[in-house]
């Protein structure tokens, strides 16, 4: 009889298996290219034009800056197994003694840990569906454990850019939203609309939840495991409305748990995987609204590691 049920459970295994490959093979054969062509490794980067930074650049008003980036370290809750350690080294100076003539002395840094820790971008090889990843691409054809050898994070140019910040924790009177509640379509409207601060094409759009500066130091646990989020129909209007970014002061921009049961993380999907649309996640959105600077100038260059997925990033704000 066990022997039976070893064999059955084998053949289970093999079909799914089988469907899996189905599933990855009909996927990748409806899948088209993108508007920018099959070779395209940037997605909506493209949208940045020097037409576009200069229009972008008159937003500066008062010379202000902001990090948009959070202070991380070997505490910062993150999603799981995600981890990071520093450790800082003194090459040939142990035990006091001199590694040149002069005295000069120096200290180097020693990292350990995962990209995808604090504030990040989520680069257009860092999601896909049945192995299919943005424009068509297939897994196994272009990732490896030593890094993408399409659309690494290398590829990214500098996102420069009109920035917005939708304060939807101002929207609902609360300090900050719930896990799981949804940041729809009629609210990004209405925000939009009280602030003055319609979303137009190559905008980086950034939501204002209020999660990360009022529960990661409070209940750090609850900050990394569920979350507030946008609405997958949010999702695709962004997309329609052809916007490089989408951020959010959340760990994942997609709310956690999710709208519909078992269907997580539907507005990466919709934006980096069917839109070449980056995602920038734990942005630092309370300085931004506590200063009522809802549009400025944004500033992004990102850590050109070939072959990553996602890169820890500090953009800046300029108004």
């Amino acid at each position: 009889m066990s022997c039976k049920i070893q064999i059955v459970k084998s053949a289970a295994w093999v079909l799914l298996f089988i469907v899996g490959l189905l599933a990855t093979k009909l996927q990748a054969e409806d899948c088209k290219p993108v508007k920018w062509g099959a070779n395209d490794e940037i997605g909506s980067a493209n949208l940045v034009t020097p037409k576009s930074v200069l229009l972008a650049s008159q937003l500066i008003k008062k010379g202000k800056t902001q990090h948009l980036g959070i202070i991380i370290d070997k505490d910062t809750p993150a999603f799981g197994p995600r981890s990071l350690n520093l450790q800082i080294v003194q090459p040939g100076q142990e035990w006091g003694r001199e590694a040149f003539a002069n005295g000069f002395n120096y200290n180097d840094d020693m990292f350990q840990g995962w990209f995808g820790i604090g504030s990040q971008l989520d680069g257009l090889a860092h999601v896909g569906q049945h192995q299919v990843f943005y424009n068509c691409q297939k897994g196994p054809d272009f990732v490896t454990t030593t890094g993408v050898t399409k659309m690494g994070i290398e590829k990214v140019p500098p996102i420069v850019a009109r920035g917005i910040v939708l304060d939807m924790a101002a929207f609902h009177g609360v300090e900050y939203m719930k896990a799981g509640e949804l940041i729809t379509v009629e609210d990004v409207k209405a925000v939009a609309k009280k602030q003055a601060t319609p979303i137009r094409e190559g905008d980086v759009v950034l939501f204002h939840i209020g999660w990360t500066d009022g529960m990661m130091v409070k209940d750090p646990q609850t900050w990394g495991s569920k979350e507030p989020g946008i609405s997958e129909a949010t999702a695709k209007y962004l997309a329609e409305k052809n916007v490089v970014a989408v951020g959010a002061d959340t760990w994942g921009v997609d709310p956690i748990p999710p709208e519909v049961e078992g269907n997580v993380f539907a507005g990466h999907i919709v934006l980096l995987l069917h839109h070449g649309i980056y995602l920038l996640e734990t942005m630092n959105t309370g300085v931004l609204v506590r200063d009522n600077a809802y549009e400025f100038f944004f500033v992004l260059g990102v850590p050109r590691v070939r072959g990553a997925v996602q890169a820890m990033i500090d953009p800046i704000a300029i108004y």
